[in-house]
């Protein structure tokens, strides 16, 4: 405002009529400008009448405190019921106890937060011929106590200098500091299991359970080897048999009838003409159809291939009024992204089919699995639809290796009749609002991948992803990892006569193998190691196919353990209150050092572990007895925002912002702070986190927050969105999940009570 200005909260301010509400305060700033201190030796101080000293004793002024080099700044609280404030500036000495100098005129009256006249200079005379005049600003705003409660606290901690501020974003301690304690409250047990708790009965155990029997349950089928209408009556079914195996087949259907196209020539669907493709993986190729982009990422990573294309897409402006709108749950980047797909981009596009292809055991249900819990996590309404879950459920796990024989008519047709059902299943929920399919199968034959298209034609946008291994020690544990865990072998107690089964069913399948060149599709090639690969890309456009294309570019399946914790115990912690920046306790000092003999123990053979923290002092402080390990600083890891609500207690919001604290325990998920962030932000803020720690193949140590560490949690735990606010993520824990080929393992430990 204008010097010697005050604002009217009986106008501007809010109220109505004059009238003023009883739960506001006054809030007063006092300034002075262009203020230099004569040979450094006087400082500006506020005195007067009661709330703000009580006393007209120099001795007893409140001194200004610097705001910049040139402005001197005193904010204060009037309370509601006080009428008149009389006040004056004083200079005081800095360094001897010489009288102040108080400033020329009467006091300043300020009433009801109206300054009375219109002082703008504070006149001081420091002897009968020297004066010195200083602008002075002088405003007053009606607050309300919990806007109050929250700046003061703000600005009282922002007086004391950060403990961690001095520490780099990215450091390393090579040596253990010193004072770090090694007695029996800090050293821990040796054998680390002896501080492992049960993990909650929702927590993520995937390595455990075959991928597959996680996917989505076939709707088309009541039971094995019996079809349903949609009103839920069984349609009849025949048999017939091949080489000795006895296949249920539903009779014909007319609303589900198959057009298998000629498998010699291309399928060119509506507004897509046929794909200029290669057809070799060679890793140095570069043909004229390849004039793309090569990007070379460096030692050990992919180079991302974009072939050139001619592909072209019709546009339908109209919304589709028959289907829900398939929009996410999200915010930012995904939001907005997908509401311009749905205004702009074609019908069709705005319903997105994964189909995989590849031999078996490629790591096809796998990499199928990772996309949808990335996808889902984003807050796309991904399934998984898994071929071989509907062919088990249709004719038995027990087919031996002669069902798989592309010279086996009547198997082949059953087979694709399976594919056709899973197919029919995905679509029919897109149309009911879903977003991503996910259709896993081998998809190994031009004739199959046609049928697919022509069933999704006009329906939804197919992107074929293949994945190609040429690996055979990579091969040979997938084919292992399969025998293991498969239903089609769980009643084979020859683990030999199953081995020799499934490398038949393997021939069998590599006999008809096409690649894909057709469509859009992305190519994985030797991508599951981690140590390089080449990821080939075709008709890719959009930003949900580039965001699946950078995820893919990133993932692999090298085993590494990742360590979740929240910092130790906090101030705050103590006190009830959210937010803030407070230091750790005691018993978080004691938490640091056990975690701290944790990670030593736990990760003492790895060399390439590294500590992620925010840039909180609480996460910082946690991190710094850990020695030996590069530590980096995240600011994408800080607590969620609680604006305005921050360094309040739970208590305080329900009393003095009921709305806010109803509408928050309405949908915690989607509840935004005022001026802060909710759940679904946090969530977009962590997606390079969740895509480092794809691509990163040692262990990492992150050392969060609870929000935070709720919604990585959920990533890995492949949790519904709207449990993330609700997971529990208890002090002085840690969570181990643990990543590799086989899926995701969780385990906990418990450090302090």
């Amino acid at each position: 405002m204008g010097a010697g200005s005050s604002k009217n909260a009986d106008g501007d301010g809010g109220s109505h009529g004059g009238e003023e509400r009883e739960d506001q305060q006054l809030y007063v700033s006092l300034k002075m400008e262009r203020y230099k201190l004569k040979g450094g030796e006087l400082i500006p101080h506020v005195y007067g009448s009661v709330p703000l000293v009580g006393s007209w004793d120099s001795s007893k002024a409140l001194s200004m405190e610097r705001e910049s080099t040139s402005t001197w700044e005193l904010s204060f609280v009037v309370p509601p019921n006080h009428e008149t404030l009389d006040f004056k500036f004083l200079l005081k000495p800095k360094y001897s106890s010489a009288p102040a100098i108080v400033e020329e005129g009467p006091n300043r009256l300020l009433t009801r937060g109206h300054l009375q006249g219109d002082t703008r200079l504070a006149i001081f005379r420091i002897s009968a011929d020297e004066v010195l005049e200083y602008p002075v600003f002088i405003k007053a705003d009606r607050v309300s106590p919990f806007d109050l409660a929250a700046s003061w606290r703000a600005y009282q901690e922002n007086l004391q200098p950060s403990t961690v501020r001095g520490i780099p974003d990215v450091s390393i301690n090579s040596v253990p500091e010193t004072g770090i304690e090694n007695g029996s409250s800090v050293s821990l047990e040796l054998d680390l299991e002896h501080y492992v708790v049960p993990a909650p009965s929702t927590s993520t155990n995937s390595g455990l359970v075959y991928a597959a029997n996680m996917t989505e349950t076939p709707r088309s089928l009541t039971r094995s080897g019996v079809f349903s209408n949609s009103d839920g009556s069984v349609i009849p079914s025949h048999s017939f048999k091949d080489s000795g195996v006895s296949v249920d087949r539903p009779a014909p259907i007319k609303e589900m009838e198959i057009v298998v196209p000629d498998p010699a020539k291309a399928y060119s669907g509506s507004g897509m003409v046929e794909s200029k493709s290669v057809g070799t993986f060679s890793p140095l190729q570069k043909q004229d159809s390849h004039r793309g982009l090569f990007v070379d990422r460096g030692v050990g990573s992919p180079r991302l291939v974009k072939s050139a294309s001619s592909t072209t897409f019709s546009f339908d402006l109209k919304l589709n009024t028959e289907t829900k709108n398939p929009m996410p749950a999200a915010a930012g980047a995904v939001a907005a992204a997908a509401v311009a797909d749905q205004m702009l981009g074609p019908k069709e596009d705005r319903h997105l089919a994964i189909v995989l292809v590849g031999l078996p055991a490629r790591g096809k249900t796998f990499t199928a699995a990772k996309l949808t819990r990335y996808l889902r996590w984003l807050g796309h309404d991904t399934k998984h639809f898994n071929v071989g879950k509907y062919r088990r459920l249709k004719h038995g796990s027990n087919q031996s290796a002669d069902f798989f024989r592309g010279d086996n008519e009547e198997g082949v047709e059953a087979r694709n009749e399976v594919a056709a059902l899973a197919m029919e299943d995905m679509i029919s929920w897109m149309q009911e609002g879903g977003q991503v399919g996910i259709f896993d199968a081998t998809n190994s034959t031009r004739r199959r991948r046609n049928m697919l298209m022509k069933m999704a034609e006009g329906k939804c946008k197919i992107i074929f992803l293949e994945t190609i291994c040429n690996d055979e020690s990579i091969i040979e544990r997938n084919i292992r990892l399969k025998i293991q865990q498969s239903p089609d072998y769980a009643e084979e107690p020859d683990y030999e006569a199953g081995l020799r089964d499934f490398k038949i069913r393997l021939a069998n399948y590599e006999k008809v193998y096409e690649p894909v060149e057709e469509g859009s599709y992305i190519k994985m090639i030797d991508m599951v190691s981690g140590h390089g690969g080449i990821i080939q890309v075709n008709n890719i456009s959009g930003y949900l196919p580039g965001r699946i294309v950078f995820f893919l570019v990133n993932t692999h399946l090298t085993p590494r353990p990742i360590l979740l914790t929240r910092h130790g115990e906090s101030m705050d912690n103590v006190r009830g209150r959210i937010g803030g920046d407070t230091v750790i306790s005691d018993t978080g000092e004691l938490y640091a050092k056990k975690l701290s003999n944790f990670v030593e123990k736990r990760l003492k053979s790895e060399r390439a572990a590294s500590i992620w923290t925010s840039t909180l002092q609480r996460s910082i402080l946690t991190a710094s007895p850990i020695v030996g390990f590069p530590k980096i600083q995240w600011r994408a890891l800080d607590e969620i925002n609680a604006g305005v609500c921050d360094g309040m207690t739970y208590e305080e919001i329900k009393k003095n912002m009921p709305e806010e604290y109803e509408a928050r325990k309405k949908d915690k998920l989607r509840y935004r702070y005022p001026r802060g962030e909710s759940y679904l932000d946090v969530i977009q803020r962590l997606e390079p986190v969740i895509i480092e720690l794809e691509r990163q193949r040692g262990p990492v140590v992150v050392i969060s927050h609870q929000a935070v560490l709720r919604a990585l949690y959920a990533y890995f735990a492949d949790r519904p969105l709207k449990e993330i606010p609700h997971i529990e993520v208890p002090l002085h824990t840690i969570i181990e999940i643990q990543m590799g080929v086989s899926g995701v393992q969780e385990k906990r430990y418990k450090l302090m009570d």
